[in-house]
């Protein structure tokens, strides 16, 4: 991975800012939603206190009869279809089997209307005036003022209207009897009926007897009536707070009072976009319960906060308001007298400022973070590049100081090395690097300068032991020393040669980076260096494969010319008498490519690395007399090779026939005119 991904990467943990800030912005949204909730509820206990202290808000007991407000006038007829709007909000007969009927009561200026419905599939019918009224399938209605309580029996033998009479002695105030309306199918009888409206009621009992099931054929339990009251509502405003919505239930839910209302309509600030809301909901505001569409108008309200204030704690919820980007804070208290729960205050306050604050905290952190994260990304991107570009100066001025054969350009070492002025850390390592090739450098001159030294110093204690030898030749020596004189003379002659090729080789090396390149067609080299060479094969065969069309080229023709005579003369001294040599030439992409293979026996593994080196061969040792060979033929090669930007190698061929040796070059660069 480069300098500049690692640096990147860096820059990116600077993404913790951003995550981090929207922590803090959640945290605050938290906080500011729990000072408003406990601000609402401060509220609503003082609210509470005063309805309780006031006795505004009278005892219901444990259950009671809510009685709702007709929306349709109401034809009594036995059916329900004027009580449509009302059904969602049928009572129970019973307080614990809704399944055994329901019951529905509605307020208009006309008088109470009743309408339940009783689940019968096995009908026993009696008229009410049978004597067997009370063992038939009937409805007990009771009625209740501040002078007593008068029964009813409702019985039908058939559909159509009925008359009530009385199970009780008359009481003041009560009707003697009730006119209804008696309706059923399969699924059971259904009762309707409507009292005056200047009856006044302390209480309404309702029970239903169904003859299959048994039961208690004259219960009919009574029940405070419940309804929303106009005055409490009117107290209820008086002590309300400001943009508040505020309710009085009983202790089930039922609506008793109502003041203000829930104002969600888009104020000074507009309503916000989708994608705001979206943004709020989703990353802020994790905690808020859905909205409750339907429980603005209605008569009973039964939510967590609602049961839960009627158990006696107080309790608040957040909830998504009706319009986009509004939500609802609902807080809900017991109103409490004489240790009695008689109903529970529930206030609810709509706002935006809310979501609209965390919004905007969160945009305006998004975007510093974004910002901070980059000018935090481009600040390190081009500190990294910056180094990366120093870095690359410094590898390219360390590539241009040595040459391929490990030897430092005389040009780099007698200029400062880039950079080396510097005052950080680049600098000290373009110093140690500067200091290096210095010594480097020096080492490696010393080391190239001392075959050409060697010769020199050697030239003279060889000549003094040549001289010597030849007086000796002169001297009458006995016969036995003859041999030791030959051979000390031959161990000369070898190190004389020795001591020349050194000399050579020096001389060769500075020849080679000499040598002018031109504009040739490197094909016409290599075809007339084939023509020479077949002269010298022999009985051996020689091909010479060429490209079809030239293959100019800017090189040293001669030193070519020189390295392939020193690859023929080593191929030819390992050819067999009747065997082959194949040279061979073909364009590359940035070159070309000369390889000479030959039959023969195939190079050892041990000397593949190291034929290319000074005074290394793989013939065989000079038998005593003949001259020596000093494995330089390869060298130069090498050194052909590299003047020309290229290299050279040798291989086995595949087959193991012999093996190639390849020469590739590269156009030598044009020398610039002054």
């Amino acid at each position: 991975m480069t300098l500049r991904r690692k640096l990147l990467l860096v820059a990116l943990c600077t993404l913790a800012l951003p995550v981090a800030g929207w922590q803090y912005a959640r945290q605050m949204e938290s906080l500011l939603r729990e000072g408003q909730a406990q601000a609402l509820l401060a509220s609503a206990r003082a609210v509470a206190r005063s309805l309780a202290v006031t006795g505004a808000v009278q005892a219901q007991g444990d259950a009671g009869w809510y009685v709702q407000t007709a929306v349709n006038p109401i034809t009594v007829d036995g059916y329900a279809d004027d009580w449509a709007p009302l059904t969602p909000w049928r009572q129970p007969l019973h307080p614990h089997r809704s399944s055994d009927g329901t019951l529905l009561l509605a307020r208009d200026g006309d008088g109470l209307y009743l309408y339940a419905q009783v689940s019968d599939t096995q009908r026993t019918r009696a008229d009410a005036g049978d004597a067997n009224a009370l063992a038939a399938d009937h409805l007990i209605l009771a009625l209740a003022n501040n002078a007593g309580q008068q029964r009813y029996l409702l019985a039908s033998a058939a559909p159509g209207a009925v008359t009530a009479p009385p199970l009780d002695p008359p009481v003041p105030g009560l009707p003697d009897q009730l006119a209804a309306q008696w309706e059923e199918d399969g699924s059971g009888f259904r009762v309707e009926l409507r009292l005056p409206a200047t009856l006044p009621l302390r209480g309404l009992g309702v029970g239903a007897y169904v003859a299959a099931a048994g039961g208690d054929r004259t219960a009919a339990p009574l029940r405070p009536l419940l309804g929303y009251s106009a005055a409490l509502s009117a107290e209820l405003a008086r002590l309300a707070p400001d943009r508040v919505q505020a309710r009085v239930l009983a202790p089930g839910g039922w609506l008793l009072a109502r003041s203000g209302d829930l104002n969600t309509r888009p104020g000074v600030d507009a309503q916000p976009g989708w994608f705001a809301a979206l943004v709020y909901r989703s990353l802020l505001a994790a905690r808020l319960e859905d909205a409750a569409l339907w429980s603005q108008e209605v008569p009973r309200l039964v939510t967590g906060e609602v049961a839960t204030a009627a158990s006696g704690q107080p309790a608040s919820v957040w909830r998504a308001g009706e319009q986009r980007g509004s939500v609802v804070l609902s807080a809900a208290v017991p109103i409490v007298r004489d240790g009695r729960i008689d109903g529970v205050l529930l206030l609810e306050q709509a706002s935006r400022a809310v979501p609209l604050l965390a919004n905007r905290a969160l945009l305006g952190l998004l975007l510093t973070s974004v910002g901070v994260l980059l000018v935090a990304g481009a600040i390190l991107l081009a500190f990294a590049t910056r180094l990366g570009v120093r870095l690359a100066r410094l590898r390219n001025a360390a590539e241009r100081a040595q040459l391929n054969d490990g030897r430092l350009d005389g040009q780099t070492r007698r200029i400062t090395f880039p950079m080396s002025d510097a005052r950080d850390e680049i600098g000290d390592l373009a110093r140690s690097f500067e200091k290096l090739f210095d010594v480097v450098g020096g080492y490696t001159d010393y080391l190239r300068t001392l075959a050409s030294k060697l010769s020199h110093e050697l030239n003279t204690p060889l000549a003094i032991v040549k001289s010597s030898l030849d007086n000796l030749e002169h001297a009458q020596l006995p016969a036995e020393a003859q041999p030791y004189l030959a051979r000390a003379r031959d161990g000369a002659a070898r190190l004389g040669t020795l001591v020349r090729a050194m000399g050579e080789a020096s001389r060769m090396e500075r020849a080679i980076a000499a040598a002018e390149a031109e504009d040739v067609d490197l094909r016409d080299v290599v075809r007339g260096c084939a023509e020479a060479y077949r002269a010298l094969a022999g009985t051996r065969r020689l091909e010479c494969v060429l490209p079809a069309s030239p293959l100019p080229m800017h090189c040293a023709p001669e030193l070519i010319a020189q390295a392939l005579d020193k690859l023929f003369d080593n191929a030819l001294s390992f050819t067999p008498a009747e065997g082959w040599l194949r040279l061979s030439l073909r364009p590359l992409d940035e070159g070309a490519e000369i390889e000479l293979a030959n039959q023969g026996a195939p190079l050892p593994a041990a000397m593949q690395g190291r034929l290319f080196d000074s005074l290394v061969s793989l013939r065989d040792k000079a038998v005593p007399g003949d001259a020596p060979h000093l494995g330089l033929g390869l060298y130069v090669v090498r050194l052909v090779a590299e003047r020309h930007g290229g290299s050279a190698s040798a291989r086995n061929l595949d087959d193991g026939s012999g093996v190639a040796f390849s020469l590739r070059l590269r156009h030598m660069p044009r020398q610039r005119l002054a």
